[in-house]
């Protein structure tokens, strides 16, 4: 039998339009419009639902298209075809739909008459949006930036496509792989009335049905003022799957529903009596008299018609029974009419703090595998959200001249849905198959051409002058073609953050000594190095950039006139040599004289010393065991053994010293090694390691690990961030909510690491910063670890269907941890000053120089902040956005939490003036909103929960004053603002 389906044709839109007006409905897509409930019933509520991914095992375009169907067969804009057939050939039918790279792209491919059609549907509340993003993104792997950016694109289309009648009520997260409490914060500020999700710990969902605690109030924040980042939350019973024996998908192998008593397939009573058994148990797990059954899966509802023909026989056949004493009512419904329910039964909700990592779905399953897989990709986007970010805020900084100038159309939006689509829970997590992964690397490189034409365009425009503009892309390998074959070029330091920084510029080089100039044409210090594991020649000069701006830097080459004019040369470091070490006037690294490796950290003007021993580790992966067959993949972690097995014992290693830089390079074997990097003036450690390809002869996969032991005594305790933002306390072989049953004391005790982890005896604190995520935990006394690479030999069984044996550019990692060692009073200026300078870094942009002016009047600027005034330490600027004609989107954040003072202030109340705060252009009139601007704050309001704390001031929103806005620890305020551009700048 062929695979493919036979479908019945869409009837023609004349006659689905009269259809479409012969409904009734209400004009408004809010509460108003949710079905009638039986209050003195249990109510079931039917949600007819599809969960598309967006990439997995075939890629985007692969899965709308419908293309490559023997491997999964899936085509989103068949299933939208035939929902939207299927909703109007009966009036009480509903469905949802959340993945907004899909349905976009779907809506601008139909006529008027259609997009008519559904707007209709989507005004009578028969068509929901839930959660409403780009994607349904990550919340291990997704730094919070990114989330925002993704949600705010996805509910941006729904605004501008159908008005508030579109917006979600309702977050809707039923496949990510554990769930953070920031994005419950995140989803919290947008303005989300609830948010169900459906994977959850197998050991704390037995928990929470015996307690009946499926559902309550999440306080996700810990500095923010309740209800301001509290969340109704709900576990949906049956992940996101139909019941057993209700699927009547193509896709499914369930009975339908045969309701005629004549036929020998007569089944309509059996189903009705095992229907009305199953909604019975389940209400018993839950606290009102409402239940919910998502009916619907992966990819479903290709053929819409077999699963509401299916579903409007179940609900006419079981709503009958009512006539005989049944008690059980069930409807069509949505997440939002559900949630509605649940709010007028007008609970007190018992309320949750911690998080829900790490997940295991049984015992030896625990998915923290993909807090790691594909590094390279991971990195990837990182790197590219600082990109777009600079892209953004160069685009608002020089107007519509950035996009339309002397190198083209430049635009940022193909880089904004880029990074959205990266954000997916099988695309930053690393989950995918190798050619989907290889396509979201496309996309992401497909986005940086039209930025960096914009860049050009804006640079042009603000710097006065028309370069050709080098993008060198492959800095990290040391490859740039322009500073390694010219003899005279300028560099471009682009600085995003609202602060000046310090930046230690590293480019390629050929052999020679260099003149490095300032925007001033002073003389600054520099330095050529010679890389021991290549020869190659790198030059480095720090560059002092102010916020929001960039500097200019002109570099020469200069003949080489006498031997002793030559770039300082790594020295090599035998066994038994004095002690070795690195400092500048802040720090102190020692290494043990015999392996190599880091032995100890100083702080010189703290007069702080910790013993510190840094070195590689791998764990052989299982492939199962006695216990499972279990075996460690893409999603999950499983080490055969407790202990990791070393590298190498030794390193050996390379000194270079000079006056701006002091390296120690490590070589641990042929796959592995490390640079220990202390620039002068600063008050980190670099460690830059470099792992891969893994060997894998040997039939062992191997999970790499960077391990720091200290004699700290940590009792067992250790922190992490919840995507890049507030900091959550971990402890070994405990979870707060139950009592758990450790089956893995590695994997079992492994959470995500977004942007750092650290490690404290409450006097001094270690921490290590990452620039990208990656899994990690503290397995012992004054130890912690982070996973950079894995790559493995078997199949986990989640679905992917092909081991994480990457190859290719994917095998060969490289990545820097910086290491922070202060006083724990002290620490958290350090860290999150580091953090959003590691994330936001400088932009370099390369060119020959001496271009012609950018018009006859323009004079040449080396020098340019687009700002009138820095912003205070504890202050970030999220977001700088064009957001249409004269219209910018503009974020501005608290960065510090309650309590993280530092004997700085850095925890108080900042207020902002924002007349006048930008040099480029003018705020003529500024609106604020909820966080994804898809509602004005003043007019945004929520339902009110009552959690078992106590009630809740809900405070009026203030007149917004620009020259007055007070930002709270850990708030974020969103601001629409309509813009004139300055002619001179």
């Amino acid at each position: 039998m062929s695979s493919c389906l036979l479908r019945q044709p869409l009837p023609p839109v004349s006659f689905l339009f009269s259809l479409l007006l012969a409904t009734p409905g209400v004009r408004a897509a809010g509460y108003e419009t949710c079905p009638v409930v039986q209050p003195d019933m249990l109510n079931v509520h039917l949600v007819a639902h599809t969960h598309d991914d967006v990439g997995w095992l075939k890629t985007v375009d692969q899965y709308y298209y419908g293309i490559q169907n023997d491997v999964q067969h899936a085509g989103v804009q068949y299933i939208l075809d035939s929902v939207i057939s299927a909703l109007l050939a009966e009036p009480a039918r509903r469905f949802i739909y959340v993945e907004m790279a899909f349905f976009s792209r779907w809506w601008h491919q139909q006529t008027n008459a259609t997009q008519e059609i559904v707007r209709n549907l989507v005004r009578q509340g028969r068509l929901e949006f839930a959660n409403g993003g780009w994607v349904m993104n990550d919340e291990a792997a997704t730094h919070y930036g990114a989330i925002v950016d993704q949600m705010t694109l996805g509910l941006r289309f729904l605004e501008d496509t159908f008005g508030n009648d579109g917006r979600p009520r309702v977050a809707w997260h039923i496949d990510p792989f554990g769930h953070s409490r920031e994005q419950a914060s995140l989803f919290a500020q947008m303005g989300f009335d609830g948010f169900f999700f459906g994977r959850l710990d197998y050991q704390d969902k037995l928990v929470r049905k015996k307690r009946r605690e499926m559902e309550q109030v999440w306080r996700a924040s810990a500095s923010l003022k309740p209800p301001t980042a509290d969340l109704f939350t709900g576990v949906l019973p049956n992940n996101y799957d139909p019941p057993e024996r209700l699927c009547w998908d193509v896709l499914c192998a369930d009975q339908p529903v045969v309701d005629d008593p004549r036929s020998p397939e007569y089944n309509a009573k059996e189903l009705v009596n095992y229907f009305l058994q199953l909604a019975t148990a389940q209400g018993q797990d839950y606290r009102t008299n409402h239940t919910v059954m998502t009916m619907g899966s992966d990819f479903q509802y290709e053929n819409a018609n077999m699963w509401f023909k299916n579903l409007d026989k179940l609900i006419q056949l079981v709503n009958m029974q009512q006539a005989n004493g049944s008690r059980v009512h069930v409807l069509y419904s949505t997440p939002a009419c559900y949630l509605w329910e649940l709010n007028k039964a007008n609970l007190t909700w018992s309320v949750k703090e911690d998080d829900f990592f790490p997940y295991a779905d049984g015992p030896h399953m625990f998915w923290t595998g993909y807090f790691s897989s594909r590094p390279a990709l991971k990195r990837y986007e990182r790197l590219s959200y600082n990109f777009l970010q600079v892209c953004n805020q160069l685009e608002a900084l020089a107007g519509p001249a950035a996009n339309v100038g002397p190198y083209g159309y430049g635009d940022s939006a193909p880089l904004n849905e880029a990074m959205a689509v990266l954000q997916h829970h099988d695309a930053v997590t690393g989950t995918s198959r190798q050619h989907v992964a290889d396509d979201y690397a496309r996309q992401l490189a497909a986005g940086w051409e039209p930025c960096e034409v914009l860049l050009s365009n804006a640079l042009a425009k603000l710097s006065g002058s028309k370069e050709s503009f080098s993008f060198c892309r492959d800095l990290n390998i040391s490859i740039c073609p322009l500073s390694q074959t010219s003899a005279r070029f300028q560099v471009i330091v682009y600085n995003p953050l609202g602060r000046k920084v310090d930046q230690m510029v590293r480019l390629p080089v050929s052999e020679g000594l260099f003149l490095v100039k300032d925007p001033r044409d002073k003389t600054v210090p520099s330095e050529v190095v010679e890389l021991p594991s290549s020869g190659n020649s790198e030059l480095l000069f720090p560059a002092l950039v102010p916020a929001l701006g960039f500097s200019i830097y002109s570099v020469t080459r200069v003949p080489v006139r006498s031997p002793q004019a030559r770039s300082p040369q790594p020295r090599p470091q035998k066994s038994g040599s004095p002690v070795l070490s690195i400092e500048n006037e802040h720090l102190r690294a020692t290494f043990h004289p015999d392996t190599g490796l880091l032995r100890t950290v100083e702080v010189l003007d703290r007069n702080l010393t910790l013993p510190v021993s840094q070195a590689f580790f791998w764990y052989n992966a299982s492939t199962g065991d006695k216990h499972s067959s279990q075996a460690s993949g893409a999603y999950i972690f499983r080490p055969r053994q407790p202990e990791p097995t070393p590298v190498s014992h030794w390193a050996r290693t390379h000194l270079v010293k000079t006056a701006l830089v002091q390296e120690v390079h490590q070589n641990f074997s042929a796959w592995c090694s490390q640079v220990v990097r202390l620039y002068s003036g600063q008050r980190h450690l670099e460690l830059e390691w470099t792992v891969g390809p893994i060997p894998v002869g040997d039939k062992w996969g191997k999970e790499v690990i960077s391990r720091f032991d200290t004699p700290l005594e940590t009792l067992g305790f250790f922190y992490t961030d919840s995507n890049g933002r507030e900091i959550l306390e971990r402890r070994w072989d405990y979870r707060p909510s139950w009592k758990l049953n450790q089956t893995e004391p590695v994997a079992g005790n492994y959470y995500p690491v977004n942007s750092r982890i650290y490690i404290t005896d409450g006097k001094m604190q270690l921490t290590v910063l990452t620039d990208r995520s990656q899994g990690g935990s503290s397995l012992r006394e004054g130890s912690l670890e982070l996973m950079v690479h894995r790559r493995l030999l078997k199949d986990d069984r989640r679905g992917v269907g092909e081991a994480l044996l990457e190859s290719g550019s994917g095998a060969w990692v490289r990545g820097r941890h910086l290491v922070l060692l202060d006083t724990a009073r002290e620490a958290a200026a350090g860290h999150r000053l580091l953090a959003e300078k590691a994330l936001l870094a400088p932009q370099v942009v390369l060119a020959p120089g001496r271009g012609p002016p950018y018009h006859r009047e323009a004079a040449p600027r080396k020098q340019f902040s687009g700002l009138s005034r820095e912003l205070p330490p504890c202050v970030h600027l999220l977001t700088l956005a064009g957001w249409g004609r004269d219209k910018l989107l503009l974020r501005l954040e608290h960065q510090f939490a309650l309590g993280e003072d530092s004997g700085r202030n850095l925890s108080s109340p900042v207020i902002l003036d924002m007349r006048d705060l930008f040099s480029t252009f003018t705020i003529t009139r500024l609106q604020e909103t909820t966080l994804a601007a898809n509602q004005l704050r003043a007019s945004a309001s929520r339902l009110k929960w009552t959690p078992e704390t106590g009630p809740i001031s809900h405070p009026t929103v203030p007149r917004l004053d620009p020259a007055s806005i007070t930002l709270q620890p850990m708030e974020i305020r969103t601001f629409v603002a309509s813009v004139q551009w300055k002619e001179d700048s």
